[in-house]
């Protein structure tokens, strides 16, 4: 049995570009940024990014274009595949690529995807506070005290 599957978590490096095929199918191009951080021979610590081009295929295109800009943080599942094909010069050429099966957004910021954090990407003048949006309401989940303990007697069956 053979498995092919990819699992990465990054950052988009250029907004998605989306397009169609002749036959009408959407298609979404873009690519991830991953960094490893590790530690040499010497024990000091070096830090390598890795670039992943990935491509959508139909709604999930759509909805990458729609949703994900440069600097999103996302988490993409796919298979890896090799396309090959010959530039004008008559030249080999590779590229390997991560076609998306699912995707997952990664945390909202209150201003999009601008490294400010103000709204609308702008930076606050001096001396003005960026307003921030209130934070989403978490749900909570209230467990039974020893009074509402069910008991084995008390099952009717």
């Amino acid at each position: 049995m053979n498995f092919n599957k990819a699992f990465v978590l990054g950052n988009v490096t250029r907004d998605p570009e989306l397009r169609t095929t002749p036959s009408g199918q959407n298609v979404c191009s873009f690519s991830i940024a991953t960094n490893r951080v590790f530690k040499d021979a010497r024990g000091e610590r070096q830090q390598a990014a890795e670039f992943h081009n990935i491509v959508a295929w139909g709604r999930l295109a759509e909805i990458c274009n729609q949703y994900l800009k440069r600097g999103s943080l996302v988490f993409i599942e796919g298979r890896i595949q090799t396309r090959s094909w010959q530039d004008k010069n008559g030249e080999k050429k590779y590229r390997t690529e991560i076609v998306a099966e699912t995707m997952q957004l990664g945390p909202r910021t209150g201003g999009g995807h601008a490294a400010s954090g103000a709204p609308n990407g702008k930076a606050a003048a001096s001396g003005e506070q960026a307003e921030q949006p209130a934070p989403e309401p978490v749900e909570t989940v209230q467990y039974p005290g020893d009074e509402d303990e069910i008991k084995p007697e008390d099952i009717p069956f």
